[in-house]
């Protein structure tokens, strides 16, 4: 009888061990799945961070594309001399460019960038074009996600509230194999 006893504490002991790790792993994932998104603004330097902070990764833009593009305003914010070099491949319909900066040559002939005063009003006559207006979602994309952030905020200035920047940029769409073109000039969005 004290050998039967013995053997379901040993069993016991064994099956709060097997629970305990089992809570510990499923702890443990927990934290890696709320941790391991590239959009939380805690991962992000200063100059990548917005006012409304609504952050996605080129793949989760894509995704976000894929499922409802005609409620969705998708601008490039890069210079048209970037866009000539590739940019994101999607519908003829969901693709825009709005430069953010314009290129302005100085006396001494040096370019400076300026901000594009008519980012936004071109902005919203793409919202108009599609039958959207400020409280559509609207995203933006720059090289590497700090023009975007810019521009984000200019946007939230003026009572955007659903702009979302992708802080990985066009670099993060082409690292992430996502569908790129080339371009020429004139198949260029004005």
């Amino acid at each position: 009888m004290h050998l039967l006893h013995s053997e379901s504490g040993y069993q016991m002991k064994i099956l709060l061990k097997v629970r305990w790790l089992l809570l510990v792993f499923l702890l443990a994932a927990f934290a890696s799945c709320v941790t391991s998104t590239n959009t939380s603004s805690t991962n992000l330097p200063d100059q990548k961070k917005t006012e409304l902070g609504l952050y996605l990764t080129a793949t989760e833009a894509y995704d976000l594309l894929q499922k409802d593009s005609q409620n969705i305003l998708f601008v490039d914010v890069r210079t048209r001399e970037e866009v000539i070099s590739g940019r994101p491949q999607l519908a003829d319909d969901a693709y825009n460019n709005i430069p953010y900066f314009l290129k302005q040559e100085t006396p001494d002939k040096k370019p400076k960038l300026i901000v594009n005063h008519n980012f936004i009003p071109d902005l919203e006559a793409l919202l108009a074009e599609k039958g959207l207006d400020k409280q559509s979602t609207v995203i933006l994309i720059c090289r590497q996600g700090n023009r975007s952030a810019k521009a984000t905020n200019a946007l939230a200035k003026e009572g955007y509230k659903k702009v979302y920047h992708v802080t990985d940029g066009a670099n993060g769409w082409k690292n992430s194999d996502l569908p790129w073109t080339e371009p020429s000039e004139e198949q260029i969005q004005l």
